[in-house]
């Protein structure tokens, strides 16, 4: 009885405290990197990582692959075409449809995923629909534009929103979910359209100037907001292009834009 007495008062007296496996800290994924990881790596012509998000797409593919979804050859840190497809029947088994089951993963979903093997953090979210300069937008993207527009003092006009399927047609679908948007150049010379994009991109945008030669438009803005988790597919494709170098178009030709350092919204916030 001393023995067993004089072992707790030592314990006591350390501070030592004996964990059980059921109390030990989760591993955590970081959202951001995750989504990032998920808009580009579908999009590679090899099987580069992401880099800084192998070891969280790591933990989500163990998760999808425990639940039957993806096939262990694919739980490899890069979330490609079979990863997506894998998300995206898992957001369908929580009953999500449209958009909300497009792989690319979601603040909620994926907190569900990993209940019991993962915790969330640096969590994304694309806020509520609102409208901003007469265009339907969400919260993230309105906050976005106001800065841009804080940033060049002068008023952005928007000729087409985000959440807007089957409008303009050659916008090929990538205004149908959110943090996409169509800027009216009108009144601006070349150089100020030039600034306009590059302070776009500076914000969090992937932002190009489109021009007739390019496709059925006029001269106009386009500008996808990065890691929007609302994005329609054909919106994550062109955020991942962007990261790549390209132009964002079918010919996948290189970028016509003015270089900068490419920044998610989040990550413009914390420079």
């Amino acid at each position: 009885m001393r023995k067993r007495l004089a072992g707790v008062v030592l314990l006591a007296l350390l501070g030592t405290t004996v964990a059980s496996p059921a109390s030990a800290a989760l591993p955590s994924v970081d959202m951001e990197a995750v989504v990032k990881a998920a808009q580009i790596d579908p999009r590679r012509a090899d099987d580069t990582l992401t880099p800084g998000a192998k070891a969280s797409v790591l933990l989500v593919e163990q998760a999808l692959d425990a639940r039957n979804l993806l096939d262990p050859a694919y739980v490899d840190g890069y979330f490609g075409t079979k990863t997506i497809d894998a998300y995206a029947a898992y957001q369908r088994s929580l009953g999500y449809t449209g958009l909300d089951a497009s792989g690319l993963p979601g603040r909620t979903s994926l907190r569900t995923l990993g209940d019991g093997r993962f915790t969330v953090v640096r969590e994304l979210t694309p806020g509520a629909r609102t409208t901003y300069r007469g265009a339907t937008v969400n919260t993230r993207t309105k906050t976005m534009l106001a800065e841009a527009e804080r940033r060049l003092s002068r008023e952005f006009v928007i000729t087409q929103g985000s959440y807007n399927p089957g409008g303009d047609t050659s916008s090929a679908g990538t205004h149908d979910g959110g943090g996409v948007v169509d800027l009216s150049v009108s009144g601006m010379t070349t150089a100020t359209r030039t600034t306009v994009v590059r302070t776009l991109r500076e914000v969090g945008f992937a932002a190009w100037l489109r021009t007739p030669s390019q496709g059925d438009w006029g001269y106009h803005i386009h500008a996808v907001a990065i890691s929007d988790t609302d994005q329609s597919p054909q919106a994550q494709h062109q955020a991942g292009d962007y990261y790549l170098g390209l132009n964002g178009l079918a010919d996948r030709a290189p970028d016509d834009g003015p270089p900068v350092p490419k920044l998610t919204w989040e990550e413009y916030q914390r420079a």
